[in-house]
């Protein structure tokens, strides 16, 4: 097991009105602090989903560990082979290596709290997918970095057989 030793020397504050916002309703992302600010200790956001909307689509991350924190509301995740409804206060951690997903249970809205650790530079990422949503480049654009943001795509029965919206 090796220990990550984050290279940085000051706290990192981000004021909620300062936090880039990428996308609009149903689904935005507020982007709080990338791998660069935390000396590669974390990355983190801040994820609002509207009436079920959808977060991310099945996917694994080789090397990084993924933190959902319930803020508010209630939303579906995908562990593994299992899909789980998390509710306000509701923690799941996700380990390097085993797919998950997430989105807004069917009808309610979801806040969560997002921590990738190791961080990944993440930001961009996120840019990326917005340029996606908008229609500025094809989706298809997302396989071409998978391994830049250590984001690798996967299919999953579960996740396409869970009751939504």
């Amino acid at each position: 097991m090796s220990l990550i030793v984050p290279d940085f020397d000051e706290s990192v504050i981000v004021r909620s009105a300062e936090a880039e916002v990428i996308g609009r309703a149903p689904t935005t992302i507020r982007l709080l602090a990338d791998s660069g600010s935390t000396g590669g200790a974390l990355s983190a956001q801040r994820v609002t989903l509207i009436n079920g909307a959808d977060g991310a689509k099945p996917h694994h991350h080789a090397g990084s560990a993924e933190l959902f924190y319930m803020l508010e509301g209630a939303a579906q995740l995908l562990s593994g082979d299992q899909v789980v409804t998390a509710e306000r206060g509701d923690l799941v951690i996700v380990p390097p290596g085993l797919a998950h997903a997430f989105a807004a249970a069917p009808g309610e809205d979801a806040d969560i709290l997002i921590v990738i650790t190791p961080g990944v530079e993440r930001f961009e990422y996120f840019r990326h997918l917005e340029r996606v949503a908008y229609g500025k480049v094809p989706p298809e654009s997302l396989l071409e970095v998978q391994e830049l943001y250590d984001t690798y795509f996967r299919d999953s029965t579960a996740w396409k057989d869970r009751p939504s919206a």
